[in-house]
C-alpha cells in the first residue's frame, strides 16, 4: 500500500490542476460518476455527512447542493493545499456554502464516535497506507446504521482490460504530464488502480471490517464503482 507522506507531497504538487485534468482524462465522466454516488446519499437523508478524502471538494459541494441547508457538511483531508483549493472555491461561490473544510487523516478521524449518519470517499481508499485501519476508524465514527460511500476505480470487465490498462500506463501519464508537469503523479495513478482489489475482494474487506449490507455497483464498464456499506 502507498505511504502516506508520499501521497502528501505527490496530492499537494498538483492540487492547483488537480480539477482540469480530472475532467480531461476522464472524459468528463467524474461529472456523472459524482453525481451518481450523490443521489445514493441523498436516499438515506442524513443529517451529518463527513466527506472523507475531500481534496477540492466537489463531492463536499455536490452533497451541499443536493441535500440542503439543514444538512451539515465537512470536508476532511490531510492534504492542506488540496484543502486550500477547495476553500478557494468555497469562498469564490455565490451564495458561499456553510461547509466545513478541515485537516483529518482517515487513519486518525478528528471526529467523536458514533457522531457521523453518513461519510463518503471518493477516489481517497486506493491512497491509504492500512485500509484495515482506515475503516476501523470510518465505522467507529459513524453511527449506528449509519452508511459509507466508498466511489474508487475498480478493475474493469475483463474484455476491456487490455485496451484500458495501455491507456493507464502509457496514455494517461503523458497527457498528465502536459497539464501538470507531474507525470510522475499518474504513473503512481496506473499502479494503484491496477493493484487494487476487485468489487468482489474490497466488498470481503469491508465486511471483514464489521459493515453489512455491503453493495458494489459498478459504472463506466467497471472502470469505477461504488461500494456502499452500513455500520453495524
Amino acid at each position: 500500500m502507498p505511504e502516506a507522506e508520499a501521497v502528501r507531497s505527490m496530492f499537494g504538487g498538483i492540487a492547483s490542476r488537480y480539477d482540469a485534468t480530472n475532467h480531461l482524462l476522464s472524459g468528463g465522466m467524474d461529472f456523472w460518476w459524482r453525481n451518481k454516488l450523490v443521489k445514493l446519499v441523498k436516499k438515506h437523508n442524513p443529517s451529518k455527512v463527513v466527506d472523507l478524502a475531500t481534496g477540492s471538494g466537489n463531492v463536499a459541494f455536490a452533497l451541499k447542493s443536493q441535500l440542503g441547508e439543514t444538512a451539515e457538511i465537512q470536508g476532511l483531508d490531510f492534504c492542506k493545499p488540496m484543502l486550500d483549493e477547495a476553500e478557494k472555491k468555497r469562498l469564490n461561490k455565490k451564495p458561499v456554502p456553510e461547509i466545513e473544510f478541515a485537516s483529518g487523516d482517515i487513519l486518525n478521524l478528528p471526529l467523536e464516535n458514533d457522531s457521523v449518519d453518513a461519510m463518503t470517499v471518493a477516489f481517497g481508499i486506493r491512497n491509504l497506507e492500512n485500509r484495515d485501519l482506515g475503516f476501523s476508524q470510518i465505522k467507529s465514527k459513524l453511527r449506528s446504521t449509519g452508511s459509507l460511500f466508498i466511489l474508487e476505480f475498480s478493475q474493469p470487465y475483463s474484455w476491456i482490460r487490455p485496451i484500458y490498462y495501455i491507456y493507464l500506463k502509457y496514455m494517461l501519464p503523458t497527457i498528465a504530464g502536459w497539464i501538470t508537469r507531474k507525470p510522475e503523479a499518474y504513473d503512481y495513478l496506473g499502479c494503484t488502480i491496477e493493484e487494487f482489489p476487485a468489487r468482489e475482494a474490497l466488498s470481503v474487506e469491508l465486511k471483514e471490517a464489521g459493515f453489512k449490507e455491503i453493495k458494489a455497483i459498478p459504472m463506466t464498464l467497471g472502470i469505477v464503482s461504488i461500494h456502499q456499506a452500513i455500520a453495524p
